[in-house]
């Protein structure tokens, strides 16, 4: 793991994600001061040599390097832009990373705010979940100026494997939306896979298997086929953030004047789960609305 021994790094947001993440970057030798709208999660990482801050604001004004992994666009807007949020009190020359997914749109014009206050924005989503995140594998993929993406890439190095600067800001989150895009759609094809199987009589655990070793093979069927069998959805991804990021996606497209007639269907599966009350579990629970 590279060092980041010394640096002084902010992070805001510590839900599923943003725990493990943090820890990660604490092991390598960052000094974190952390912000959470629940006070019990900054307390428990303070045990662990994290030092709390009141407000956004104050971990900008205590830091260098901001990184937010927040809920969603109207999260991270106010992160950044409220009276005691991260722009108020940033450093000229400081870098904010945006590590969620944002609405592209939302993260050019944050940028522009940010960089009026003299400071550089990166939007670098990831992809992997809290698997990848405590396992520090995560994949990054970055929009922002190369000097700023050069400069957070000691961290990202700590954070994740298969790191890609796309392009300038809002590349990133473009990035993100095809990813979702493909892991929902995904999901919904393993649940209807393994339902098939399922409803002829045939054991899902061992179809899973045999599909593993051909042309179906993905880590979707891998990680997320194995919870269906299993029907365990503690979240690693929740249902409710996995519908969040494909409505994203079909804004994006309809401003492009693109129909993506599989996504919007996919969306509207998420829906029913989330209707039926299992926003909160894993994404892999899509299953519950097809093996009905």
């Amino acid at each position: 793991m590279p060092s980041l021994q010394g640096q002084d790094i902010g992070f805001i947001g510590l839900g599923l994600m943003g725990r493990p993440m943090c820890k990660n970057l604490r092991l390598a030798g960052a000094n974190l001061v952390i912000y959470n709208r629940s006070r019990a999660k900054v307390d428990a990482l303070a045990k662990q040599g994290m030092s709390p801050a009141s407000s956004p604001r104050e971990v900008a004004e205590r830091t260098d390097t901001v990184i937010m992994m927040v809920s969603d666009t109207p999260a991270v807007e106010k992160v950044l832009t409220a009276p005691d949020g991260v722009i108020a009190g940033l450093k000229p020359g400081a870098l904010v990373i945006d590590m969620g997914t944002t609405a592209v749109q939302a993260s050019r014009k944050l940028a522009g705010e940010v960089r009026k206050k003299g400071a550089e924005f990166i939007d670098a989503p990831v992809s992997g979940g809290v698997v990848g995140a405590e396992a520090a594998s995560l994949a990054i993929m970055s929009g922002g100026l190369d000097i700023a993406v050069e400069r957070a890439m000691p961290l990202f190095k700590v954070l994740g494997k298969n790191i890609t600067h796309v392009g300038d800001v809002g590349a990133g989150q473009v990035a993100k939306a095809a990813n979702q895009v493909i892991v929902g759609l995904t999901i919904g094809a393993v649940a209807e896979a393994l339902t098939l199987a399922k409803r002829s009589g045939v054991d899902p655990a061992k179809v899973r298997k045999a599909l593993q070793g051909g042309f179906a093979a993905s880590r979707v069927l891998e990680v997320h086929g194995e919870r269906m069998v299993k029907g365990t959805f503690e979240p690693g991804g929740k249902a409710i953030t996995q519908r969040k990021d494909l409505s994203q996606a079909l804004d994006l497209a309809q401003g492009l004047g693109l129909e993506l007639p599989a996504t919007a269907l996919n969306m509207k599966l998420y829906d029913r789960l989330i209707e039926s009350g299992g926003g909160e579990l894993d994404h892999s629970a899509l299953i519950n609305v097809i093996d009905t």
